[in-house]
């Protein structure tokens, strides 16, 4: 058929080229696409190509349905929407518009398996306490405002199943480590917004965080605002969520590509 897509031999090609065959294909119009529709786009046996998608959706490349389909991840759309030539104010603009507003430290955070990884970071304007945070640095979700305001939007199953793989480990003697107490804070993150990381993942540290969705509504990251403890009260941070909120409500809309 014309404009249709002609397989290659599987035998060719490094894994690099397979892989980018691969997310090639996973980018098609029409997305999302079943497994055996981009082996054969990609001209990848289904066997590679499987292997080659779960790591792509672990990385936050991809993302699946469990049922066999797989669509473009937010990481994916994170690089188009900040090369987009029509996108004059992309996501790096927005998120250093943010730290100027707010004067602290701006994290954009993308969900892969049962944690965060930091894939941007815009450093605060006071750097007197430096954080362990980093680009690439994989956080858990029990103990972070952005890994809880992802908790709190997801199937209560979905939600329990995470926790019972990683356990919730006390990372300071402030960390929440019994499920009724998160429980509890994910209600009340639910009903007001934003999550709030009070030393708990790191000792003078307190952090602001609000989801992120995809086109299915479904949480797939969070931007956060973090402070030194020693600076900043909860109280004053909790005064940038109305900021937080608006400002990862235009991430949002940049990375859903075509919504």
């Amino acid at each position: 058929m014309p404009g249709q897509r002609v397989g290659r031999s599987s035998t060719s090609g490094s894994a690099l080229e397979k892989t980018l065959r691969i997310t090639e294909a996973l980018t098609a119009f029409g997305g999302p696409h079943r497994l055996a529709e981009l082996s054969a786009a990609a001209g990848v046996p289904k066997s590679s190509t499987y292997r080659i998608l779960v790591s792509l959706v672990e990385q936050g490349y991809a993302v699946t349905d469990g049922e066999g389909s797989y669509g473009v991840g937010l990481r994916l759309r994170t690089l188009a929407a900040e090369i987009g030539a029509d996108r004059p104010e992309g996501i790096v603009e927005l998120l250093e518009f943010l730290q100027k507003c707010t004067g602290q430290t701006v994290h954009l955070a993308l969900r892969g398996g049962n944690a965060l990884t930091y894939i941007r970071k815009i450093e605060g304007a006071v750097r007197s306490h430096p954080t362990s945070s980093r680009v690439g640095l994989r956080i858990p979700l029990h103990a972070t405002a952005m890994g809880k305001a992802v908790l709190a939007h997801l199937p209560p199953e979905e939600t329990e199943g995470i926790l019972r793989a990683t356990g919730m480990p006390a990372l300071t003697r402030r960390t929440l480590t019994d499920r009724e107490g998160l429980a509890d804070e994910l209600r009340t993150v639910r009903e007001r917004g934003y999550a709030v990381d009070d030393e708990e993942h790191e000792p003078s540290v307190r952090c602001l965080g609000v989801p992120v969705f995809d086109r299915a509504g479904v949480p797939v990251g969070g931007v956060g605002l973090t402070a030194s403890a020693f600076l900043t009260t909860r109280a004053e941070l909790e005064r940038f969520a109305p900021a937080l909120l608006e400002a990862a409500r235009g991430v949002q809309r940049r990375l859903q590509l075509g919504g």
